[in-house]
């Protein structure tokens, strides 16, 4: 067992999980929170399909996810400032709401990671396809796959090697395609004359309807920032950091979206393409004004983007995994890490097959490659709301047990689970409703595929609750443990 001494208090903290202990700090947690998040996604993917929705309302769809997001997060960090774990929000609701809510959020999760890199890598084979386009490349099915190929063989590569590498891309390669979005964004704005746009700011057009349908993948823009949370034993100060990192990643990427979405609404008005239906929303924003070389530095972007996204989905997905294979929830080789990496080597082996193979035999299928993006964003958004809305009804239940619950923390806890419920009832639809219309095919029957795979998870845990009772007993020991060791640590 390795032990290091905390530089600021001397006290020692022990790795129990096999993961290199205390050795990213603040800036590198942040990443991983920043790079599955992906800002650089939402201009160029993302805003386009909550447009389809939202019409001048994205924008406004946007300021509600960020503001429900960033309730959530102070729920997640009611758990973030006490104790930390690789498990994240599987740990924090099994400790809160028991086992059986645990394994149900770890099963949700891991969906949750592997259909986020499944989405992104489309993402990447996209943009990859329209930097090949400009050099005479036909896309194709077999190129499509090839990009997909190397996306994910290259994040599998450095997931495998070394966390300390994984952040420090992470962090460098969406810095650097931020920086030249916003850049673009503001000539955008010089292009246009005025940054005021009366149609956006007064909504004329929208509908509550079509708010609220966009806010499913509005929500996808943010998924993941919780993941610092899987870093709780390789974080350096973990009880600060952690919490830290998932409130501002939310806070300034909600910024970045809301700005962004209302620069490209107002660039695309009187062009002769729809927001919607742009393959490459910045390029052809760049076209408009006539810096098409920007479009070109920003597709590179983009595609490295996506693969940060990739890897830090990977890094998030594999060590959820990691921890439920420690405790017995899947064979115990899931959770055995590296010996010389210090990595969960074999967890990332397997999420980074599953996430080549989804999206390689739907693209083979004749299914478009920006098709199957929304296909598979759409199915990860739901297992993120399913932990968002457990890790919600468990703070004030953990605060409660603990004798430090407070009025502010229930209304946190309420404000939470109303925003996360709102897309809930919008990816489902009500028969009839105008504000939760039913969504069209094949999104319609995506939420009866997760709930079946829900089902099945906990069908899985009863069974081995009865099978072997011990396992469940360890597995709450393990977590307790890991609670009490953070007991008297320096509280944020």
């Amino acid at each position: 067992m390795s032990i290091n001494l905390k530089a600021n208090n001397l006290e020692v903290r022990p790795s129990q999980s096999g993961l290199r202990p205390e050795c990213l700090s603040f800036s590198e947690v942040i990443a991983q929170s920043i790079a599955n998040i992906a800002p650089t996604l939402t201009p160029t993917v993302n805003a386009a399909l909550v447009f389809a929705s939202a019409g001048v309302g994205t924008w406004l769809t946007f300021v509600f996810a960020t503001t429900g997001l960033v309730f959530v997060g102070i729920n997640i960090n009611q758990f973030a400032r006490r104790s930390a774990s690789p498990g994240s929000l599987y740990a924090y609701i099994a400790r809160g709401l028991g086992p059986m809510a645990g394994v149900i959020t770890g099963w949700a999760l891991i969906l949750a990671y592997i259909f986020t890199a499944m989405a992104v890598m489309c993402g990447f084979a996209n943009y990859g396809e329209v930097l090949l386009g400009a050099v005479g490349v036909n896309p194709s099915t077999g190129l499509a796959i090839f990009l997909i190929a190397v996306c994910i063989g290259s994040a599998w590569y450095v997931a495998y090697k070394d966390i300390e590498l994984s952040t420090v891309v992470m962090l460098a390669t969406e810095a650097a395609s931020v920086g030249l979005i916003i850049i673009l964004g503001l000539i955008v704005l010089a292009k246009k004359g005025t940054p005021i746009d009366s149609a956006q700011l007064t909504l004329q057009g929208a509908n509550s309807g079509g708010i609220v349908s966009g806010l499913v993948l509005a929500v996808f823009s943010y998924v993941g920032f919780e993941s610092a949370t899987t870093l709780g034993d390789e974080a350096k100060n973990p009880l600060r950091t952690i919490p830290r990192a998932v409130i501002i990643s939310t806070v300034i990427s909600g910024l970045f979206f809301i700005v962004l979405s209302y620069v490209e609404v107002l660039g695309f008005q009187g062009s002769s393409i729809a927001f919607n239906k742009s393959d490459a929303p910045l390029n052809d924003l760049a076209k408009f004004s006539g810096v098409e070389f920007f479009g070109v530095l920003i597709s590179i972007g983009a595609m490295i983007s996506f693969f940060a996204c990739t890897l830090a989905s990977l890094n998030a997905g594999a060590r959820i995994f990691f921890s439920m294979g420690r405790h017995g929830i899947f064979h115990n080789f899931v959770g055995q890490t590296h010996g010389r990496n210090e990595t969960p080597h074999i967890a990332v082996t397997i999420a980074a097959i599953v996430a080549f193979i989804a999206p390689t035999l739907t693209i083979a299928s004749g299914a478009k490659v920006l098709d199957a993006y929304g296909y598979f964003g759409t199915v990860a958004t739901y297992g993120f709301l399913v932990a968002y809305i457990l890790i919600s009804i468990a703070a004030p239940v953990y605060l409660h047990r603990e004798h430090q619950l407070r009025i502010t923390d229930i209304i946190f806890a309420v404000l939470g689970i109303g925003f996360m419920a709102i897309p809930v009832l919008g990816s489902i639809g009500l028969p009839g409703s105008d504000l939760f219309p039913v969504p069209a095919a094949p999104y319609n029957s995506f939420p009866k595929w997760f709930l079946l795979y829900i089902v099945i998870g906990a069908a899985w845990f009863l069974v081995l609750r009865a099978r072997s009772p011990q396992i469940i007993q360890e597995m709450e020991a393990d977590i307790e443990a890991s609670h009490t060791r953070f007991r008297d640590m320096k509280k944020v």
